[in-house]
């Protein structure tokens, strides 16, 4: 099991404006889900995890690790999907881009090819092995951006709004790929529906953690914030 942990974590903008306050939390859960609006602070509070973003006051610790003093060390451990995913894929094909990948862990280079190739049949993506990266799908894009993730053997993904992006049918083949993983999931996502199958739901309102529950509890509750909040 995993252990991260959020003690008394504030991020400060500037010197009277904070994007995060007094942030505590212990997340073990399999499945965590974040939501809240735009500019609620939950994407800078997911980036914090693999040390993106640092605390202004307050510790931060992945499995007794400080992001911030240990990054590669966590980032070792703790895979992160972008929104957009070719902010991740690098190398002209799909299959160039998966070998970038698997590069950590195997050294000769045809075991290599055939590693990565493997890790694409798994997301149904070998048949595009040859592909430029910029011909697939935003949906292709995203499931490669995952295999390359997931071909480093993180203990835990975090995942940044992956399916903002997509259309219905690719994003909920995204959803339901990422909530079959074996590793611990931090989601960060607008798909209410998609949070909701979490187990655990973490409400982010102004910086601040305003619910925390099952994933249909904090949905709900968020739902009848939103509903009953004056329009900005």
């Amino acid at each position: 099991m995993n252990d991260i942990t959020f003690e008394d974590v504030s991020v400060r903008a500037s010197e009277d404006q904070w994007i995060l306050r007094s942030i505590n939390l212990h997340l073990s859960e399999q499945r965590i889900a974040v939501i809240g609006d735009n500019g609620s602070g939950k994407s800078t509070l997911a980036r914090m995890i693999n040390g993106l973003v640092e605390a202004s006051s307050g510790q931060v610790r992945v499995n007794g690790l400080d992001p911030a003093t240990r990054g590669p060390a966590v980032r070792r451990s703790v895979g992160f999907v972008f929104t957009q995913p070719t902010a991740q894929l690098v190398m002209p094909t799909v299959l160039e881009d998966l070998v970038l990948s698997v590069r950590k862990y195997v050294r000769d280079r045809k075991v290599r090819e055939a590693a990565a190739m493997e890790v694409l049949r798994e997301f149904g993506l070998d048949h595009l092995a040859h592909t430029s990266v910029h011909a697939l799908s935003g949906g292709q894009q995203q499931m490669l951006a995952i295999a390359g993730v997931l071909a480093v053997r993180p203990d835990i993904i975090v995942a940044d709004e992956p399916t903002t992006l997509l259309d219905l049918r690719n994003s909920r083949a995204v959803a339901d790929t990422l909530l079959s993983l074996e590793q611990q999931l931090i989601l960060v996502t607008h798909d209410l529906e998609l949070a909701a199958r979490c187990e655990r739901g973490i409400v982010i309102e102004a910086g601040e953690v305003f619910h925390d529950a099952s994933g249909a509890e904090a949905v709900a509750v968020y739902r009848e914030h939103v509903e009953g909040a004056v329009p900005r």
